[in-house]
C-alpha cells in the first residue's frame, strides 16, 4: 500500500506540482488550499507525512501543525512547513514541524525530505 500524503498550499500551481511530483514517485497524494480542511483530512484520510504552507489564506500552518502534533493519534506524523520567509527555520520548527523546506524550492529536495521522513 502507497505512503499517504496530505498537502496544503493557497497557490495552485505549487499545489499542482507537488501534487504531480509526488504521485509520480508512487505516493497516494492529497492537496487542498484551505487551512479548515486539514484536521477533517489527517482524520479521514490519516496521512503518512503532512506538507503545510506557512503562511495561507485565513490560516497558519505552524498553528495546523502545531494541532497535528498536539493530537494523541497523528503526533507522530511527520510534517513539513513550507515557507517563502527564510531565515525563520528555527520559530518554523518552535510549531513542532519535522523539516522547513524554503520557498522556492527544488523538486528533487522535496522528495529526498519526504522519503527521510517516511521511508
Amino acid at each position: 500500500m502507497s505512503k499517504r500524503i496530505l498537502i496544503l498550499d493557497d497557490n495552485q500551481d505549487i499545489l499542482d506540482i507537488v501534487h504531480e511530483t509526488l504521485s509520480y514517485e508512487n505516493f497516494d497524494v492529497k492537496s487542498i488550499s484551505e487551512g479548515a480542511e486539514v484536521m477533517p483530512l489527517v482524520e479521514s484520510f490519516e496521512p503518512n507525512l503532512v506538507i503545510l504552507d506557512y503562511r495561507v489564506a485565513g490560516a497558519n500552518g505552524g498553528e495546523l501543525c502545531r494541532q497535528i502534533k498536539c493530537h494523541p493519534e497523528y503526533k507522530d506524523t511527520p510534517v513539513i512547513i513550507f515557507s517563502a520567509y527564510i531565515n525563520h527555520d528555527d520559530e518554523l520548527f518552535g510549531y513542532g514541524c519535522d523539516a522547513v523546506i524554503n520557498k522556492p524550492f527544488d523538486l528533487s529536495e522535496l522528495v529526498e525530505k519526504v522519503n527521510s521522513l517516511i521511508s
